[in-house]
């Protein structure tokens, strides 16, 4: 949230105007409280576009179709008018987590609860539908948790049911994965698209994973048009009940009112699901703090002495939920958006690179792309490779990204540190620290900024999963940022300190950090709460990367060892062959675990046993920081830490070289992979290589 500034009202109507939630080149939210103490969203047209009669007239539809509709299920309209010439929307607030940010904190719901969900969302899309409209747009992000049950947000793009899908210019505006195959192929819909738009929901729900998923939008979308959804993880009784809501035809598809009976068939059964466990813990807490500091700033207009809530106060006691408003809070849409969005790149998928025939072995390879002299030199991070880009730290600043399938310039950042790291959050979306310390997360695709924190005060980016963010502070201090509540979970004592981008390094998974200390020593905290769980000493003379997957950690150094997450008891290790010759950080896929010792590559089965294969003759004795790259049925890794350096393809299961990429190059070099698509760093360097 921003302060208010020069030419924003105070007040408009009986709402006074605490700040500014969200612009866009059509309008702005404000942050505002009645005179009766209650949060309010109030949506405003910009003035200079307020004399459009079309612009105006669309406006005020939004609110006259939210107010339609009479539901408990819905965020309320609570007030629209003309002020001035200018008219304004006043919606409900919402301080409750979106659907998808409650599943990415909490996990997927158990059975009573998605029950519970479809009932209620089931009722609502009868109340919907009962008043000739039809929202079109259901998903995890228009869904608010309130501690009375689900409230469904943005009538953007809602119609009367005689509308069709497409729009004006063509466009289909339809969430990949969760729009009707009808919605898809632009044709006429009825109340039936919202159905299976609460199917994917549902599904998505119970399981954590969407119904319909592929490799970019178009695939998806023709998943939705063409395939079966995906409801192997849903228990066999949720599963008959969800399955005919996904069916592909309209007419198979149950009523929204059938759907609520047959989920619940007894609503009393399920009247305390909202009202238990830490989902509700978290609601009530939002809720709580939204009634007391819009209470505040009623008071103050009433006494007219106190100050106002501060900016800081507001939002870290809101807990984020000024971003359900941002999200629509009963309607936006079409025309909210960020300062500058309306500059942003288009949102992108890219489709996979062709895997190439192992015939080509020992053919130097041929870059998709590159190399483009673009990044920054000496020891990197791994780029971030997500959606349509890969994005690294530019030579002169801040961050850029490239197109993976030409290597052509999407957007540059800088304003980002180019020393702070930058990490993937989600499939989406990836952390950086802006050269003010702020935490920031941005969508990879078009670069826009979700949120930022400024109280991370961050100096190096170590870990970070969907619902949490690991930090080293400026001030040595280790840090877990929560991601849904945009807070400091917790802050304690560190003995590391930032230096350079070689260290520490750490990893994490769902319940835990883990640590690898410049002291060689390795470290796992709650997440929940920074207790330290258990360490080793001495693992290694200085910080490797470790890997993390499915409740096990993988690490190298003085033996390549793996260890339970939750209590660090050692499954398997390895010795190096001489204390010379040390392990290099270690690299885990869905078949095994491959990792760089003296001049051998060695791939391991994840239980330790013998290997896949052992491909002996790298150049030179140690092992490169980069940990290797598994992609595609090849091992990409940096030949050597010293002397001939160059970044080798190595076949599974065979361990042969299949070639090596500028075998002079010394580097160092930083490597990801994603799509069939290796990305190389090195030298300031970046080259896209095709796989096998």
């Amino acid at each position: 949230m921003n302060p208010l500034g020069f030419g924003d009202p105070l007040r408009l109507g009986p709402y006074r105007l605490l700040g500014v939630l969200g612009e866009g080149g059509m309008g702005k939210v404000y942050l505002a409280a009645g005179a009766d103490g209650r949060p309010a969203a109030v949506k405003v047209l910009r003035p200079e576009l307020a004399h459009d009669q079309h612009l105006a007239q669309r406006f005020v539809r939004e609110a006259h179709t939210a107010q339609a509709v009479r539901s408990g299920g819905v965020a309320r309209v609570l007030d629209a008018q003309m002020d001035g010439g200018r008219p304004w929307i006043a919606t409900e607030f919402l301080a409750g987590p979106t659907l998808d940010e409650a599943v990415a904190r909490y996990g997927p719901f158990d059975e009573p609860t998605v029950r519970a969900l479809a009932a209620a969302l089931g009722e609502t899309l009868r109340d919907i539908h009962a008043a000739g409209l039809i929202h079109r747009d259901i998903k995890p992000p228009n869904i608010v948790l309130t501690s009375d049950g689900p409230r469904v947000i943005d009538f953007g793009i809602a119609r009367p049911e005689h509308g069709l899908t497409l729009t004006t210019t063509g466009q289909i505006p339809v969430t990949p994965g969760y729009g009707a195959p009808e919605q898809v192929l632009g044709r006429r819909v009825t109340g039936a698209a919202d159905v299976f738009s609460l199917g994917a929901v549902l599904v998505y729900a119970a399981t954590g994973r969407r119904a319909y998923d592929g490799a970019h939008v178009a695939a998806v979308q023709y998943a939705v048009v063409h395939e079966q959804p995906d409801l192997g993880a849903l228990p066999p009784a949720l599963h008959q009940l969800i399955a005919p809501c996904l069916a592909r035809e309209p007419e198979l598809r149950p009523t929204p009112e059938q759907v609520a009976q047959a989920f619940v068939p007894d609503r009393r059964k399920v009247r305390d699901v909202w009202r238990r466990g830490a989902l509700h813990e978290e609601v009530k807490r939002r809720e709580t703090e939204v009634r007391r500091q819009s209470k505040a700033a009623a008071a103050t207009v009433v006494a007219g002495t106190t100050p106002a809530p501060s900016r800081r106060r507001v939002l870290a006691a809101w807990g984020g939920g000024g971003a359900v408003l941002l999200a629509g809070g009963g309607g936006t849409a079409w025309w909210l958006g960020r300062r500058g969005e309306d500059a942003l790149p288009p949102e992108g998928d890219a489709p996979e690179a062709p895997l190439l025939d192992q015939a080509n072995a020992g053919i130097r390879p041929t870059p998709l792309w590159g190399p483009v002299d673009l990044a920054a030199t000496g020891p990197l991070a791994p780029p971030v490779a997500l959606r349509d880009v890969v994005v690294f730290p530019d030579r002169n600043g801040g961050l850029t990204a490239l197109k993976v399938v030409d290597g052509s310039t999407k957007w540059t950042l800088p304003d980002i540190s180019k020393t702070a790291r930058q990490l993937p959050l989600t499939l989406t979306d990836f952390a950086a620290v802006n050269t003010s310390g702020h935490l920031v997360v941005h969508n990879a695709s078009t670069s826009r900024q979700l949120w930022s924190l400024p109280a991370a005060e961050a100096a190096l980016l170590l870990a970070a999963t969907p619902d949490t963010v690991y930090v080293l502070t400026t001030k040595g201090a280790l840090r877990a940022v929560d991601v849904a509540g945009r807070t400091i979970r917790w802050t304690i004592a560190s003995t590391e300190r930032v230096t350079n981008t070689t260290g520490p390094w750490a990893a994490a998974d769902t319940d835990h950090l883990v640590l690898s200390g410049t002291d060689g020593s390795v470290t796992a905290y709650a997440k929940a709460t920074g207790r330290r769980a258990w360490q080793i000493r001495g693992q290694s003379s200085g910080s490797l990367r470790p890997a993390v997957d499915d409740g096990t950690v993988y690490l190298g150094g003085r033996t390549l060892t793996a260890v339970t997450l939750a209590t660090g008891e050692r499954l398997w290790s390895i010795d190096a062959s001489s204390p010379r010759l040390t392990w290099g950080p270690p690299a885990v896929d869905a078949n095994g675990v491959t990792a760089t010792q003296g001049r051998a590559v060695r791939r391991y089965a994840k239980d330790g046993s013998s290997p896949d294969f052992w491909y002996a003759d790298l150049n030179g004795d140690f092992p490169d920081p980069q940990p290797p790259v598994v992609q595609g049925d090849c091992v990409w890794t940096v030949e050597s830490a010293n002397g001939d350096s160059g970044v080798s393809g190595i076949s599974i299961p065979e361990g042969k070289r299949v070639w090596t990429y500028e075998r002079d190059n010394t580097g160092p070099w930083a490597m990801t992979a994603k799509a069939n698509r290796v990305f190389l760093i090195s030298k300031g360097k970046v080259a896209a290589l095709p796989t096998f």
